[in-house]
Order: structure tokens, then sequence, then C-alpha cells
């Protein structure tokens, strides 16, 4: 067996979807015998997860599966090997570089959460 990373992409439609269209661009492993297997069972687990509900306006929200957009075989887990790069691009580098200390930050801080409650 091989594994494989996979990006499966939703759109989000809230409503009659007169906002901003939404992706949400998930990358998930599968172990297949091959790129073909991988790909399948890619489109098995976007199928299965798509979902609607209402939400707390009791507006209708939908996750639609769109396809598989990326397929990567893994030659190997190694210590920091890259497994996914995007290129953003956005008008304010300070706001990006300000969210993306606070994210490390939530992370680090519960860590150390977890950490104390083992003790």
């Amino acid at each position: 067996m091989n594994w494989y990373l996979s990006k499966l992409v939703f759109r989000i439609i809230c409503g009659e979807g007169q906002h901003t269209p939404q992706f949400d661009e998930q990358l998930r492993l599968v172990s297949a015998v091959n790129e073909e297997e991988a790909f399948e069972k890619a489109m098995t687990l976007g199928e299965k997860e798509q979902e609607t509900f209402y939400n707390q306006q009791q507006k209708l929200v939908q996750w639609q599966f769109i396809n598989i957009a990326e397929l990567y075989k893994l030659s190997g887990l190694l210590d920091g090997a890259e497994l996914y790069s995007r290129i953003q691009e956005t008008d304010n580098a300070d706001l990006y570089i300000e969210l993306t200390n606070k994210k490390a930050a939530h992370i680090r801080l519960n860590s150390t959460h977890r950490f104390l409650e083992i003790l």
C-alpha cells in the first residue's frame, strides 16, 4: 500500500448563495495500491461528506463536493518533508503576519494546557 495526499474541494453555499463564493480545501491522507484507487477513495470521501443543514439563523447551508484538485504520492514520511505549499497574496501584509502569529500563539498555549493536564 502507498500513501497519497489528496486535496478535496467543497463549495459552501448559505441561503440563496448571495454572498462571496466560499470554498473549503481539505488535505486528506489516503492509503491505496495505486493512483487510480487513491483518486476513487478520495472521491468517495468527498461525496460522503457533502452535507446540508440549517444554521442558527435558519438559513440552509450546503457543503457541495466539487472534485479532487490535487493528488500526490508520498514516497515516505520524512521529518520536515513538505506536504503542501500555497502562495498567498494579500493587500495587507502586516495583518496577515499578525494573524499568523496569533495562530501560532494559540497552538503554543493549547499545547501548554494539554501538557499541564497530564501532570
